[in-house]
Parts: C-alpha cells; structure tokens; sequence
C-alpha cells in the first residue's frame, strides 16, 4: 500500500538521515518488529529497556511511511471528545485514555532528551474552537467533563480568540500540547538504540510467516529467514492487508506547509490548533518559522485517486486557513497526502488479535498516533509475557 504522495515537509528538510543495510543472511532472534517509522522505533527502544534480543526491518528506507508524512501535533485529546468516548466505552477507559495520552506527552519529550534528539520538541497549548454558534454548546459539554475530571482548561471567548488572532466562535485551551519533528525523532531513535544492539535492516519485507510450535519462522524477500519467538507488527494503516478483522476505515489526508516566516506570526508562537469541523482542520507551526496545516480527509479508494485530488484540496485548505486566520497570509511551499484512519471508537488497538500465536500488534490509527505508540511501550510487555495490562483490555481486538 502507497501509503504517502509527494515529498512530505520533514522528508526534505532532513534528506536521509540514516541508512541501514538489508537483512543478507538468516538469524535467529527473541523479537522481531516489523515496521521502522516512530511505532517501531519506539518498541526497539522497549525491547532494548527489556533486556531482549531484538531485530527490526522495514520494507522501506527506515522511517518513510506514515512517519514521514505525519504532521507531529501532540496532544492528549482524542479524535472522539472525551464526552462522547464516555458514553462509548465507559467512565474509566475515557478518561484514562485521556490522562495517558497526556503523560505519553512527557514521557516523549524525557525519551527525546535523554537520546539528546534534535526533533525540535516543543511544548505548546492546544486550542479546540468552533466557529458557529450551533457547536458552543457541544464545546461546553466537552469543557465541563474535561474540568470535572481534572485536566487543565479554559474557556475563551469570541473577543479573547480575536485578540489572539483567531477568528472562531469559542474554544477551549489546553495546557498540555506539543509539536515535534517526529521523522527526525524517530531517525534518532533508531540509531541510539541500534548502538545499544537494535538490530536494524531496511528494504527487508516479511513475505511469507509460518507458526510453528517452537517459534516463527518468516521468509524476507530476499529469501533469508528470521527465527523468532515473537513478532511485533507496527505497520500502521498497512496492517490491513494481514488482520482478519476490520479495525479501521482508511481515509485519504492531505497536508500543506508554508513559506518561512521571518517572524512567526503571534497566534503560532505558543499555540496549536484544531476544531470542531468533521473532518477537523488542525494548525502548528515549525522551528524554521512554517505553519504545516492538514485536514480535508475523504474516504480511501486507491493512491492514484487520493493523489490527484492535491491540487484541489491545496486550495480547500488555504481558503480554510484564510477563514481562521485572516489577518496571516499562507504562501504554500509544500503539500502532501498520506493515508489516516478512523477506529469505531478513536482508540488504538494492542496486544494479540489471535491468543494462540505469539504475533502482536502496536496500532495507533486516528491523530494520536504518536501518543498512543508512546503508550504501547508499557503495554507491549505485558502482552509478549502473556500477562494482563489496562491498555490490553481497553484496546483490545474484537471488542
């Protein structure tokens, strides 16, 4: 599955940053990952904290998948309002999905510091606003729950959004955000923990997996074999094309940058950006004085139809920005489009979908990809030990 178009943002500014040979000869290994963007790369990190022989290949050049294309806002807020998600899945999943999305967020930021990754992480509030008056009064549904179960929020007003620079009816404000590089995180993630003993191998792809009693034997295309104990599948919106079960809906999404700034403007100093529009438009701003924009998702058929609808959704998308922020001119310098996804409930899916393999999956569809993937770090554990943990149950498949 072509999973992305056109030269995303972080692709260009960072060129290849690593380059790992393919996998030329057969061996034997406690852990195979399958998928080298920022999920892999995260669950080597793991594996090595773990104390477990671990290789990883990538069918591609490491990280040049979902990772490349993603535009790296962090936040603890789901895709489903925290209001909504309660009445899907109960008090306690809600809410403590919410609470560990945010600590995922401190926990990425300690990881990046302590492999003293240049990613650029940078820590902002998040704004969630509409901009008609009919959708105030699910916004404030959504503040009070948030309020009541004690995140850090606030309400703004027409007249304090104006003055910050936004146009937009109402929003609630989040302390707790971020914005990273996460193509050059993960980049930097992989060559730490190959140092450590990662084992590392790109345009390596597993063709063909067989279960056997003892371990997993898995052919590569290069007809080399890989004897393992366990597989940890993070291939993203590609896990599709192997699950049995349907876990999520594609969608095609598109992404913009702009010219550099030489002075970034005000709203994008301290601040990211989405709202309540289905699909949502979200908005942050880069190191090097950008503002990356994203959104108008639209069913997926194929690559070649999600390609070449670029042109038109680069001028849906400027026209949106002007809306919101009219007084900051978008002069557009790069555009792309990848594949997204939407599960049923917003959450991720973890652990084994068949309890008689030892094959487990990191699947952090929707827009908290990254904080999920973050997460599945102490879940994974858990799951090659056949042990129960919170994150097994709560995103777990077939529930």
């Amino acid at each position: 599955m072509d999973i992305r178009s056109n030269k995303p943002f972080w692709l260009v500014k960072n060129a290849l940053a690593e380059s790992y040979s393919a996998l030329r000869v057969s061996l034997d290994t406690d852990v195979l990952i399958i998928g080298g963007g920022i999920t892999g790369a995260l669950m080597g990190y793991q594996m090595l904290k773990e104390g477990r022989q671990t290789i990883l290949i990538d069918k591609r050049d490491v990280c040049h998948g979902s990772t490349a294309a993603s535009t790296s806002m962090l936040q603890y807020e789901i895709d489903v309002p925290l209001h909504l998600l309660i009445e899907k899945r109960g008090l306690t999943c809600a809410v403590s999905s919410y609470q560990n999305c945010e600590k995922a967020i401190d926990k990425l930021k300690k990881i990046s510091t302590e492999i003293k990754s240049n990613c650029q992480f940078n820590n902002k509030k998040s704004i969630y606003f509409c901009t008609s008056k009919k959708d105030k009064d699910f916004l404030l549904k959504e503040y009070n729950i948030r309020k009541a179960h004690g995140f850090k929020v606030a309400w703004l007003d027409s007249k304090s959004l104006n003055i910050l620079g936004l146009k937009a009816y109402a929003a609630i404000e989040s302390s707790s955000g971020a914005v990273m590089d996460a193509y050059k995180f993960a980049q930097d993630l992989l060559a730490f923990s190959s140092e450590k003993g990662l084992q590392v191998f790109d345009r390596t792809s597993a063709d063909h997996i067989e279960f056997n009693k003892e371990n997993i034997k898995v052919t590569t295309n290069h007809g080399t074999v890989i004897h393992a104990k366990h597989i940890i599948n993070c291939t993203g919106y590609e896990s599709t094309e192997r699950l049995k079960e349907t876990v999520v809906d594609l969608k095609s999404t598109y992404a913009l940058a702009s010219e550099a700034f030489a002075e970034l403007p005000k709203p994008f100093k301290n601040h990211i950006y989405w709202n309540t529009s289905s699909p949502y438009h979200y908005f942050r701003s880069t190191a090097d004085g950008r503002i990356i924009m994203g959104g108008g998702d639209e069913d997926f058929k194929n690559a070649k139809k999600r390609d070449a609808l670029l042109p038109k959704k680069e001028k849906q998308l400027v026209k949106a920005f002007a809306s919101y922020f009219p007084d900051i001119p978008f002069h557009l310098d790069y555009s792309w489009a990848g594949t997204f996804g939407e599960t049923k409930d917003g959450l991720p899916y973890m652990g084994r979908p068949d309890l008689d393999k030892n094959e487990h999956y990191i699947l952090g569809f929707g827009g908290n990809g990254i904080t999920y993937s973050v997460m599945g770090m102490d879940a994974i554990a858990s799951s090659l030990e056949n042990k129960p943990h919170p994150y097994l149950e709560y995103y777990k498949f077939k529930r």
